[in-house]
C-alpha cells in the first residue's frame, strides 16, 4: 500500500520556484531533494500543503512574503565607513558579514550590496524579501526512513538536506562555504565567557 506524507516520513520532491510574473528563480535537480516531513525544515505553508499527499501527485502553491522570506525591511540597511572593518581591502558586493561594526551581533547576517566613496552598504534583507512566490511541486517518493538514513540525518542534521530557497534562512551563505568562522569587524565586541576568542577573518564571498 502506498504511503502518504505524514510526520516522520522521508519525502522526495521536485520543486520549481517562480516570481509572480512566472520567471523561474530556482529549481531542484531532476532527482529532487529529500526532507523529513514534520521537522520544520521547509516553509511551514509548503509543508502543510504536502501533508497527506502520495508519490506521483503534483500541485502549485502561492506564498506571500510573510510566509516565505519575509517582508522587506527598510531599516535593515546600513551605511558604514569601510575603515570600520578589520579587512576593508577584501570587501566587495556579495561578501557576507555576521555583525555591523560597533554594534552587538543580533543574529542576522548582513550582505555587502555596494561600496562607493569609502562607504559600505550592508543589508540584512533576504534577496527575495517582499516578493510573493509561486511553487510548482511534485512528490517523487514517500517512505519511512531506514535506520541508516536516520543515523545519517543525526550526523548531518535534517536541515542540511534542504536547499536554501525552500526554507526561511537566517544566514546567507555559499553552498560550498566550509568556513563557518564569522568575519569580525574592527569594532567587534569581546566574546563572553561562554565563547572562544576568534581571530579576525576576511568576509565570505557569495557568488
Amino acid at each position: 500500500m502506498a504511503e502518504s506524507i505524514r510526520k516522520g516520513m522521508l519525502v522526495t520532491i521536485s520543486v520549481l520556484m517562480a516570481d509572480m510574473t512566472g520567471k523561474t528563480l530556482e529549481e531542484t535537480p531532476p532527482e529532487g531533494i529529500v526532507y523529513l516531513h514534520g521537522n520544520g525544515d521547509i516553509f511551514p505553508k509548503l509543508e502543510a500543503a504536502l501533508e497527506g499527499r502520495f508519490a506521483g501527485e503534483g500541485f502549485s502553491i502561492h506564498l506571500e512574503p510573510e510566509d516565505a522570506f519575509g517582508e522587506y525591511d527598510a531599516e535593515a540597511i546600513k551605511l558604514i565607513p569601510a575603515e570600520n572593518f578589520a579587512h576593508p581591502e577584501v570587501l566587495e558586493p556579495g561578501a557576507v558579514v555576521d555583525e555591523v561594526p560597533g554594534e552587538a551581533p543580533d543574529g542576522r547576517t548582513w550582505r555587502v550590496t555596494d561600496i562607493a566613496e569609502g562607504m559600505v552598504v550592508l543589508e540584512a534583507n533576504h534577496p527575495l524579501a517582499g516578493i510573493g512566490l509561486q511553487f510548482a511541486v511534485k512528490v517523487l517518493d514517500v517512505h519511512e526512513p531506514t535506520e541508516s538514513e536516520l543515523e545519517a540525518m543525526e550526523d548531518d542534521g535534517t536541515e542540511s538536506l534542504v536547499p536554501p530557497f525552500l526554507k526561511i534562512a537566517d544566514r546567507i551563505v555559499s553552498e560550498d562555504d566550509e568556513d563557518d568562522t564569522p568575519y569580525e569587524s574592527a569594532g567587534a565586541l569581546e566574546p563572553d565567557d561562554s565563547s572562544m576568542a576568534r581571530l579576525a577573518r576576511p568576509p565570505r564571498i557569495v557568488r
